[in-house]
């Protein structure tokens, strides 16, 4: 906007603030212009020292100033401007992150806001763990702490009906109103006097009764959370106890964070030389390309092991990949397709509770994959005990806090080699 920096210089009464910009991957060109062309002006170390107001028609020294800026998604900033920046990625919180931000600031807020003591309302590990695992997956809390407050406002109001919260005695604004409350005020003060001198015996009964409504607690649990937030949102993402032939567990990076996806593969029909494949599940340009490489390497490794075995010659394969409403794409699933591919060839299921991510090249080395963090948690939320990465992430994967790795087998692997050792060679390792 015209006249903006001025006016910021202006109101902090300082040469070197420090301005925030937020959200900045929300650009839009307006009447007015383009924002993004004067941003690149007054985000530029080489230019902003001379920054010209338009609305002013004097250059005004922003060299000294420090320029904080937001955004989601790095894709929706134009790349010009995207060259003129840092960038510092701040990953999203974990669970236990979670819990402890809903227990030391969430809870008293919303408790305080509602008017509920401390003592009416407990809500337990369970209910908190469920509420965030199958309600709120996104990065931050924001959507957790409505949560929150939707559930203390509905204690509010059963604690309100129930008669647990005292009422605020009734002021008479006109003076005649004021005798007449007295008046009954006094009759009704009589009229007790005399009740209880008649049936002294009842007295302690009653305030018992009364005494055990003001210290009633609601207590929140796993088996009645729904009553207060309706229907989980997400579902457990584990299909299978133990996944059966052709059917094997990748790890994928989303916008609400990690999360495991499986890769089905099937036999259409068999015959001689009607080998092929056929690929949906709404996948992008790369995950298409990504499942070719796999079939071809998937045939060059079968043709190693099993140099008689003629199965991908003649078969004709489909491979899916769970949800068919979500589009996905990317080339960390290649090694989790040759792993699929090969377990319908060899009609053998994949070990027990193992999950795998990285991208495959034409001559099986496996390269490095993004989003370790995530796909670590969504591992960890599937009750996964034994995860495959790529030789090239054991660094991302160490700096990981200790409560994230604990639990977890983890294998590095830069050849597809290792993952099929690892994925069929199970017998051999318990014998």
């Amino acid at each position: 906007m015209p006249g903006k920096m001025v006016q910021c210089l202006k109101s902090v009464g300082t040469a070197n603030p420090l301005v925030l910009i937020d959200e900045i991957d929300k650009l839009g060109r307006g009447h007015a212009g383009d924002p993004a062309s004067a941003l690149l002006e007054l985000l530029d170390p080489e230019q902003n020292a001379n920054f010209l107001d338009h609305y002013l028609d004097v250059t005004i020294d922003l060299s000294k100033v420090l320029f904080v800026c937001t955004a989601n998604v790095i894709d929706m900033i134009p790349n010009p401007l995207l060259d003129r920046m840092e960038v510092i990625s701040i990953a999203g919180y974990i669970t236990d992150e979670k819990v402890h931000i809903a227990r030391d600031y969430l809870e008293k807020t919303a408790r305080g806001d509602c008017g509920v003591k401390p003592e009416q309302v407990e809500v337990s590990d369970a209910a908190l763990l469920s509420l965030i695992e199958n309600y709120c997956r996104e990065a931050g809390v924001r959507n957790l702490q409505k949560q929150i407050e939707k559930i203390y406002r509905k204690i509010a109001l059963k604690l309100v009906r129930e008669g647990a919260v005292p009422e605020e005695p009734a002021v008479a604004s006109d003076p005649e109103e004021a005798e007449i409350v007295a008046d009954v005020g006094e009759s009704i003060e009589n009229h007790t006097v005399e009740e209880n001198t008649v049936s002294s015996a009842e007295e302690p009964k009653e305030e018992a009764q009364t005494e055990k409504i003001a210290i009633e607690t609601v207590m929140i649990d796993e088996s009645n959370l729904a009553d207060y937030v309706g229907k989980p949102v997400f579902h457990a993402e584990k299909l299978y106890e133990q996944t059966p032939v052709g059917v094997v567990m990748g790890l994928a990076w989303t916008s609400m964070g990690g999360s495991t996806l499986y890769i089905e593969t099937t036999v259409v029909e068999e015959g001689e030389g009607k080998g092929g494949l056929n690929i949906t599940g709404q996948l992008g340009d790369v995950m298409k390309e990504s499942a070719q490489i796999a079939h071809t390497v998937a045939r060059k490794i079968m043709l190693e092991k099993e140099p008689e075995n003629q199965f991908f010659a003649n078969s004709k394969l489909h491979l899916h990949v769970p949800a068919g409403a979500t589009p996905k794409d990317g080339p960390s699933a290649g090694c989790t397709m040759i792993t699929s591919l090969l377990s319908l060839a060899t009609k053998k299921p994949v070990r027990k509770d193992l999950a795998m991510t990285g991208e495959v090249t034409l001559t099986g080395r496996i390269l490095p994959i993004g989003g370790v963090k995530e796909k670590t948690i969504a591992a960890r939320r599937s009750q996964i005990k034994t995860i495959i990465f790529p030789e090239a992430n054991r660094r991302d994967f160490d700096e990981l806090a200790e409560n994230v790795k604990e639990g977890l087998n983890v294998h590095f692997v830069d050849d597809y080699g290792k993952i099929f050792e690892l994925a069929f060679g199970y017998d051999k390792q318990e014998d």
